[in-house]
C-alpha cells in the first residue's frame, strides 16, 4: 500500500471511530442523568415526549422520481425539437423534480390539516 492510501484510510477510520465513541458516551451520559432523576423522585418520562408526525419520505421520494423521469422525457423532447442539448435535460429535470416535491408538500399539508380536524 502506498502512503496516500494509508492516509485516506486513516482519514476515514479515525472520524468514524470517534463518532461511535461519542454515541456510546452520550448514551451513558443520558442514562446517568435519568438515574439521577429517579433518585430525586422526578418522573424520567419527561424525556420521552414525542409529537406524532406524518412522515412521508416515500411519498416525497416517489414524486421526486416521477418528476425527474418526466423532466428527462421533456428534456429529450426539447433536445430533439430545438437541439438544446444538456440545457434542456438539466432544466427540465430540476423544474419537474421541484414540481414533484411541491406536490408532495401540498399532500403532506392536506394530511396534517385532516389529522388536526379530527
Amino acid at each position: 500500500m502506498d502512503s496516500e492510501a494509508v492516509l485516506v484510510f486513516m482519514g476515514l477510520m479515525i472520524p468514524t471511530i470517534g463518532i461511535l465513541v461519542m454515541i456510546v458516551y452520550l448514551r451513558k451520559f443520558v442514562n446517568i442523568e435519568r438515574m439521577a432523576m429517579i433518585e430525586k423522585g422526578v418522573d424520567p418520562q419527561l424525556f420521552n415526549i414525542r409529537k406524532p408526525r406524518f412522515t412521508a419520505g416515500a411519498l416525497r421520494a416517489s414524486l421526486l422520481m416521477i418528476g425527474g423521469g418526466l423532466g428527462l422525457l421533456l428534456g429529450l423532447v426539447l433536445d430533439k425539437t430545438w437541439n438544446m442539448e444538456e440545457v434542456g435535460f438539466f432544466s427540465m429535470l430540476f423544474i419537474c423534480g421541484g414540481v414533484g416535491l411541491g406536490i408532495a408538500y401540498l399532500v403532506e399539508e392536506k394530511k396534517i390539516k385532516e389529522e388536526k380536524g379530527q
